[in-house]
């Protein structure tokens, strides 16, 4: 039996980053940037007006009131084609081009217009609410580098530096195989001794907001024929994930009959609660990680080990689920071997401090608990009995987690 951390360590050993393809920003949203990017245009393209008003020569508005002949005007896609000599004045809008000739945009509210002309009441200097050429970016710039998650304001970035396409890191398609004569699909007709399979729903899903793309196998009797038949559907996957039948009980098949089609086994224990028995190894040229067929075991199994296994897998660096440190609302007894992952709520003392609450039932079959949870607290193998207040550290299971608890 391994500990957490060399099992990670081992896993991420096995794991190399996929291949690159072209997509659109449409769907570049959450890819991993594969190459760096530089800026194809200037950001603005040139000096624009930053409010509506009049441009005009800040020479000829040194003193006030001053009055300018109007000789035109610029709008946002319409820029004026003339020059601004002296005397003169653009009426212009926020985002329009400054004419040539003009250095300064007198806003709209210090003028009186009429008659052709505007009287300008107050001074402007050289510049003024002028957004110069570049003040953003410039072309040839490199703003987005390889190895980022885009975000969506990266889409945006990329947009405004008129790149249409970007190379991204591949999606990596990772097969899923549940296992088990009991296992019945959502809306089936459930009989005595069967259950409903959540895992391989949940482990999709997962895999999916990991950037992901899930390949569902199927669920496999517990038989050498039917587990060989599903299995082989991993072939050209990049990982294949199990679901039950990884233990060493006359029905845990997946090390047995696999391993006559060539999987090499590097782990199956694990020192960790819930999900002890998980098997890692490799099926000729496919990563394989086997869950425990207990659904919270699963997805604890897959925030531990599968995220990080996608992470590097996309050329992100693949560090674990971040942490964070939480005060314990209640006592805990000592741990025993195993690194302890408990379900548990969160919310803040009257004082600010940030309190987590473990449950008292942790059973590995419980959906709704998991469901229920905003964190997962750590207890260490072997750590000693703990009393409320005690910092403990906790992974939260959300985005929406940190928002709501402002965690950074």
């Amino acid at each position: 039996m391994i500990s957490v951390e060399e099992a990670l360590e081992r896993i991420l050993a096995g794991m190399r980053p996929l291949g690159t393809e072209q997509v659109s920003l449409a769907e570049a949203l959450g890819r991993v940037l594969a190459v760096d990017v530089a800026a194809r245009v200037s950001h603005p393209s040139a000096a624009v007006s930053a409010m509506d008003g009049y441009a005009v020569r800040s020479h000829d508005v040194t003193s006030v009131p001053a009055t300018l002949k109007v000789i035109g005007q610029s709008a946002a896609g319409h820029p004026f084609g003339g020059k601004v000599g002296r005397g003169e004045a653009v009426r212009t809008f926020t985002g329009a081009v400054v004419p040539d000739g003009a250095d300064a945009i007198v806003i709209q509210e210090d003028t009186t217009a009429g008659n052709g002309a505007v009287t300008v009441h107050e001074t402007v200097g050289p510049g003024r609410f002028i957004r110069a050429k570049g003040t953003d970016f410039t072309e040839g710039d490199i703003l987005l580098r390889a190895g980022r998650q885009l975000s969506f304001r990266d889409i945006g970035l990329a947009a405004a530096m008129n790149v249409p396409w970007l190379q991204v890191s591949r999606r990596p398609r990772i097969a899923i195989l549940s296992t088990g004569d009991e296992v019945m699909l959502p809306g089936d007709r459930i009989l005595p001794g069967q259950l409903v399979g959540a895992n391989g729903f949940a482990l999709a899903a997962f895999v999916t907001a990991a950037g992901g793309v899930p390949v569902d196998l199927g669920i496999a009797l517990d038989d050498r024929d039917s587990l060989l038949s599903l299995a082989a559907g991993a072939k050209g996957a990049d990982l294949l994930i199990t679901s039950g039948g990884v233990s060493v009980g006359d029905h845990d098949l997946v090390q047995q009959v696999l391993g006559e089609v060539g999987l090499e086994v590097n782990f199956w224990k694990v020192a960790v609660r819930p999900g002890k028995p998980m098997v890692f190894g490799h099926m000729g040229d496919v990563p394989l990680l086997g869950f425990p067929g207990n659904p919270v075991a699963a997805m604890v199994g897959a925030l531990l080990f599968l995220g990080p296994a996608m992470r590097a897998l996309q050329g992100l660096p693949p560090q674990p689920a971040p942490r964070v440190t939480a005060a314990l609302a209640r006592d805990l007894p000592a741990n025993d071997v195993r690194e302890d992952y408990l379900r548990a709520t969160l919310h803040h003392a009257t004082d600010g401090t940030l309190m987590v609450d473990p449950f008292e039932s942790q059973d590995s079959a419980q959906m709704a608990r998991l469901a229920q949870a905003d964190c997962l607290a750590i207890r260490p193998p072997l750590a000693p009995p703990a009393k409320a207040g005690n910092s403990i550290e906790i992974i939260l299971l959300d985005q929406e987690t940190f928002q709501s608890y402002r965690i950074n």
